[in-house]
């Protein structure tokens, strides 16, 4: 099976594993949202990741993280409930990958795949960054990460 033969036909299964995997984290936010929108997540993230990885585009799945990151950021969650729900989704295509492919094909679909979603989780932290640094969460003191440092 090619990858983005895999990728169709096992979107549902990752999808749920994944959202079992998440469920398992017990987060705090992510408890707090029905199980239907938990999973509308997890699929539009899927689906986002699937189309960067067969296009080799990740111009959608980059929009989306940083979106995804402004919208969370402004309800309060934490940067790591966020990159715990890339990180299941990535995780549970990894298995996906190593259990469907041939090992001569492996390497570069686990490379695809890491690229992706490395590249949104990026985007995810780097606008969670941004956002911190404007001031908006008064709990944060950044300056105590730089005490010591040439520009601190």
């Amino acid at each position: 099976m090619a990858l983005t033969e895999l990728l169709a036909a096992r979107r549902d299964r990752i999808v749920e594993e994944a959202l079992t995997a998440l469920d398992r984290a017990h987060l705090a936010h992510y408890e707090a949202t029905d199980e239907p929108e938990r999973r509308e997540r997890l699929t539009a993230l899927y689906d986002l990741a699937a189309e960067a990885v067969t296009s080799r585009n990740l111009t959608r799945l980059l929009h989306h993280a940083e979106r995804v990151a402004r919208a969370r950021f402004a309800d309060g969650y934490d940067l790591t409930e966020v990159q715990t729900a890339f990180n299941v989704l990535e995780e549970r295509l990894w298995s996906a990958l190593v259990e469907e492919l041939p090992p001569a094909e492996l390497a570069r679909a686990v490379g695809l795949v890491g690229t992706a979603l490395g590249a949104g989780k990026d985007r995810l932290a780097a606008t969670y960054v941004e956002l911190v640094s404007r001031g908006r969460v008064p709990t944060l003191d950044l300056a105590a990460l730089f005490a010591g440092t040439a520009g601190g």
